[in-house]
């Protein structure tokens, strides 16, 4: 529904701006700019975007599979199952909803979306068999809720095949600064929730888990900003992200051959959703981009940077990423309208350039709260959501400050 009112006042208020800007500046040449910029958009949707994309996310879809195969997810589920079993208290050790919140988790931070949201929904079902209010989210069921939102994914797999097709030098050079940014919002979500919920943050295990990741990723941020200039702190991002890439795929490959499982085969298995994926995204793809079109070409998309950007500089702050903020204002709405922004950002204004890298980011820094609310608790039938909308949105807050952090320190 949100994303119904999104695309329909997109088109009206574009409408009003254009017809303004007819009869009140003598710009005769709006309608057909307008026009002119539906038509370009739909093409670049169809012909520059999804299509290529079918051929990158065949192949990733494939290697991601032969890692399912190979075990990963359950590597993963192993991993992490102590500290999950820690954050939510009230679902006992032997509940199935452990399992289904674990492979869930280790699906989502794989990029495998296909595999995630099934565990996911089943879950948020084994979550409600434990709910003594069924049309209220229970505790667990929040602090599930706010993990999803806060978006966290080791491997930004769309992102970066969405930079490599619109011609991106490096398109991994944002794999490092969104595993930051995400981490922000996931650590934050996690935090909050659980002094909401007065969770024990000092049990060893949990305070272990944060306080390790949270020292690892901060001597990072220190010591690139410390030790490495501008350029070399982008060679950093480029080599490390690629050899991370890389070894995952062969660290993938080694163990479903030590598994005895067919890596070809597998890799086919999962290679096929490749297309299918991409030819779903179509319709939304031209419809959200020819209404970002629509905005762009009245003027109105301009009046908010404008705006945003004077509002910045009141401050003393600096300017340079706000044209990335569509993106950012999106996110929390429609992952289909935040991914149309962050394509518009980097055709607009360069794919390499900062603010295309900092849309990059903001795309992955964090997930679509409101659509994951709508379908994980309307999959269970809960009408009272609590505190969960605005818990996640906190989080998005913080991938959105994160950032525009890593952004300026990686590419700035």
């Amino acid at each position: 529904m949100a994303l119904n009112y999104i695309w329909t006042g997109f088109f009206l208020v574009g409408f009003v701006a254009a017809l303004a800007q007819w009869l009140f500046m003598g710009d005769t040449e709006i309608f057909k700019r307008i026009i002119d910029g539906t038509f370009s958009s739909a093409k670049m949707a169809v012909m520059d975007i999804a299509l290529p994309l079918a051929g990158v996310m065949t192949l990733w879809l494939g290697i991601m599979n032969v890692g399912e195969k190979a075990g990963a997810i359950n590597l993963f589920a192993r991993v992490i199952a102590p500290f999950f079993s820690r954050i939510f208290p009230g679902v006992p050790k032997d509940h199935p909803a452990n399992g289904h919140m674990v492979m869930n988790f280790s699906a989502n931070m794989l990029g495998l979306d296909n595999a995630a949201t099934p565990f996911g929904l089943k879950a948020m079902e084994s979550l409600q068999t434990l709910n003594p209010h069924k049309d209220e989210a229970s505790d667990a069921q929040i602090m599930f809720l706010v993990i999803q939102t806060s978006g966290l994914t080791i491997i930004p797999l769309a992102i970066m095949a969405q930079r490599a097709i619109l011609g991106a030098a490096n398109p991994a050079d944002i794999f490092i600064p969104t595993l930051i940014a995400t981490y922000c919002s996931t650590m934050t979500g996690i935090i909050a929730v659980s002094l909401r919920q007065r969770i024990k943050l000092l049990d060893p295990v949990v305070f272990g888990w944060i306080g390790g990741m949270t020292a690892l990723i901060a001597a990072m941020v220190w010591t690139i900003s410390a030790f490495l200039d501008k350029a070399q702190i982008e060679l950093f991002s480029v080599v490390a992200a690629n050899l991370i890439l890389f070894s995952i795929i062969a660290a993938f490959m080694s163990a479903a051959l030590l598994k005895r499982v067919n890596v070809f085969e597998a890799f086919i298995e999962g290679a096929r959703g490749g297309i299918e994926t991409s030819l779903k995204i179509i319709p939304y793809l031209v419809g959200m981009l020819v209404a970002i079109s629509v905005v762009r070409n009245s003027g109105i998309l301009g009046m908010i940077v404008s705006g945003f950007a004077w509002i910045f500089q009141s401050l003393g702050l600096p300017t340079d990423f706000v044209g990335a903020l569509p993106t950012a204002l999106m996110k929390p709405l429609s992952g289909s309208g935040s991914r149309a922004m962050m394509i518009d950002a980097m055709t607009t204004y360069g794919v390499d350039s900062f603010v295309g890298r900092l849309a990059s980011i903001l795309q992955g820094a964090a997930d679509t709260t409101f659509y994951i609310v709508a379908l994980y608790f309307g999959s269970v039938g809960i009408r009272k959501t609590r505190y969960a909308i605005g818990y996640g949105l906190l989080a998005d807050l913080a991938g959105v400050i994160g950032a525009i952090f890593v952004a300026y320190l990686f590419f700035g």
